[in-house]
C-alpha cells in the first residue's frame, strides 16, 4: 500500500513533465489488435487524463484485424503485396465498416463517467470528419492496389481549432478524394502525416508489438532518428517493428519533436511512457534525446527546482534565484525530454589556474545512472579547454564519492588564496582537489 508520502513524491515527480506538455500537441495512434484485446477502454481513460492535464489529443485508430474479420464473414479472402492491403470493392466496404464500428466504440468508451472510475466528470467530446485527403497508391512492381491510398493533405487548419476546445479528434485508417472516392488508408500513414501537418509535439504508437530490441537482444530505449536508420538498415527487427520505426523516423524528421513506439501489453503504458524517465517503449528524435550542455537563463527554475531539497537539509549552500541568474553562465546542465535532471557550476580562479565545481546536483530518481559522472566529465573538460590545472570541489557529505573518482584530500591552504577568504568556518566542508 502506498504511504501518502509515497504519493505525494510521485506526484511532485510528475510535476515537470505535467507543465512542460500542457498545451502541446500529441498524437495517438492504435492499432485494431489493441481494441481486439480488450485494452480500449483502459486506454481512453489514460488519453482523457492527458486532455485533463491541457495536452491537445489526437487519435487515430488501425483496423487491420477488424477487416480481415470483416472480410471472413463475407467468405473474401484478403490480398497483399508486400504486406500493403490490396484494396478491391469487397476490402473496401469491409474497410469502412470496420472504420464505423470501431469509431462507434471509442465514442463509448470516452463517454464514460461512472462515479469512482478514472473518467469521472470527463465529459470528452470526440470529433471526426473528413480531416483526410487521399489518393491512390497506385500501381506497384506491376501489381495494382486498386482502392488503397496514401494520405495527401491532413486539414490542420480545421483540427488546431477543434483541439483548443478541450476536444479530442478522430481520425479513421480512410481517406475521400476530390472525386468522392473512398481509399483504405494505414494507420501509421495517416498518424504521421497528421503528426507533421499538425506540427505535433509527439507522435504515440500504442503498439501490439513488444519491446524493440537489438541484435543483442538488449532492449532499445531511445534513438536519434539516425540510429534509427541504422537499425532499420541492420535487419534484425520484426517486420511489425520495423514498419513502426520506419514512420517514426518519416515524423521526426519532417518536424516532429519525438515519436514513441510503446507496447500496449502492459497496463497504462502510455502514461509509463510520458512521465517516467525512462519510459516503457521506445523513444525516437531528430538528435539525441539526452542533453549535456551549458546553461542559459531559461534552465534558472529547472536548477532551482533541483536544488532546493538540497539546500533545505543543509547539503548545498542556499543560493537565491538573482545569484543563479547571474551566474549561469557557470551552470551546466543535462535535461532529457526538455526536463533538467542534473546540474553542476564551474568557478574559476584563474590567477592559481584553478577551479571549483560547485553544486553537482542530480535528481534522486536517476543517481544510479551515471548521470553524476556524465557531469562531472563535462565540468572537468571545461576546466581543461580554459586551461586550469586542478579542479577543486567542497563537500560536507559526499568525500567518498569524489575520492572514488581521483579527488584527493587537501587542507584550506590548498585552495586559491581568493577562496581562502570565502571558505565557511561554521559548515566545515571537506577540501578535495584533482589535477586535470
Amino acid at each position: 500500500m502506498e504511504t501518502p508520502t509515497q504519493f505525494v513524491q510521485w506526484l511532485r515527480s510528475v510535476a515537470p513533465y505535467i507543465h512542460a506538455f500542457r498545451g502541446k500537441t500529441f498524437v495517438v495512434a492504435f492499432p485494431g489488435e489493441l481494441v481486439m484485446a480488450g485494452a480500449l477502454t483502459v486506454l481512453a481513460q489514460d488519453l482523457s487524463l492527458l486532455v485533463a492535464l491541457g495536452i491537445r489529443v489526437v487519435i487515430v485508430h488501425g483496423s487491420r484485424p477488424q477487416v480481415a474479420e470483416q472480410l471472413a464473414l463475407r467468405n473474401v479472402e484478403g490480398r497483399f503485396h508486400n504486406g500493403i492491403r490490396i484494396t478491391d470493392i469487397a476490402a473496401l466496404e469491409c474497410a469502412k465498416e470496420a472504420a464505423g464500428e470501431l469509431r462507434l466504440d471509442i465514442e463509448a468508451a470516452f463517454s464514460q463517467g461512472l462515479p469512482n472510475t478514472p473518467m469521472s466528470n470527463a465529459a470528452i467530446r470526440i470529433i471526426s470528419g473528413n480531416f483526410v485527403t487521399a489518393r491512390p497508391l497506385g500501381v506497384i512492381d506491376g501489381v495494382d492496389l486498386e482502392l488503397t491510398g496514401v494520405t495527401r493533405k491532413v486539414a490542420a487548419e480545421t483540427i488546431h481549432p477543434i483541439l483548443a476546445t478541450d476536444s479530442v479528434v478522430l481520425l479513421s485508417p480512410l481517406g475521400f478524394s476530390p472525386t468522392g472516392e473512398v481509399f483504405n488508408l494505414t494507420m501509421e500513414d495517416v498518424a504521421t502525416s497528421a503528426a507533421v501537418a499538425l506540427q505535433a509535439d509527439k507522435l504515440i504508437f500504442i503498439s501490439e508489438t513488444p519491446m524493440m530490441q537489438d541484435a543483442a537482444g538488449l532492449e532499445i530505449r531511445e534513438l536519434s532518428s539516425h540510429q534509427a536508420e541504422a537499425v532499420l538498415q541492420a535487419g534484425f527487427l520484426p517486420a511489425d517493428a520495423a514498419y513502426y520505426l520506419q514512420h517514426a523516423i518519416k515524423a521526426c524528421s519532417s518536424g516532429v519533436d519525438r515519436a514513441h513506439i510503446v507496447p500496449f501489453a502492459m497496463d497504462g503504458s502510455a502514461l509509463l511512457e510520458l512521465f517516467t524517465h525512462d519510459g516503457v517503449g521506445t523513444m525516437i528524435s531528430h538528435e539525441n534525446l539526452e542533453s549535456l550542455r551549458k546553461a542559459n537563463i531559461d534552465d534558472v527554475g529547472g536548477i532551482i527546482k533541483l536544488i532546493e531539497p538540497l539546500e533545505a537539509d543543509g547539503t548545498l549552500v542556499k543560493r537565491g534565484r538573482e545569484l543563479i541568474e547571474r551566474e549561469i553562465d557557470n551552470f551546466s546542465v543535462i535535461e532529457h525530454d526538455g526536463v533538467i535532471f542534473g546540474c553542476a557550476a564551474l568557478y574559476p580562479f584563474p590567477s592559481a589556474k584553478m577551479a571549483e565545481m560547485a553544486c553537482l546536483t542530480v535528481n534522486p530518481e536517476v543517481q544510479t545512472q551515471g548521470d553524476g559522472e556524465r557531469i562531472l566529465r563535462h565540468i572537468e573538460n571545461r576546466a581543461r579547454a580554459a586551461g586550469f590545472t586542478k579542479l577543486f570541489v567542497l563537500t560536507t557529505r559526499t568525500s567518498h564519492w569524489f575520492q572514488k573518482r581521483g579527488f584527493v584530500p587537501a587542507t584550506v591552504d590548498a585552495l586559491p588564496k581568493d577562496r581562502q577568504h570565502m571558505y565557511n568556518w561554521q559548515r566545515k566542508s571537506q577540501v578535495l582537489i584533482k589535477p586535470l
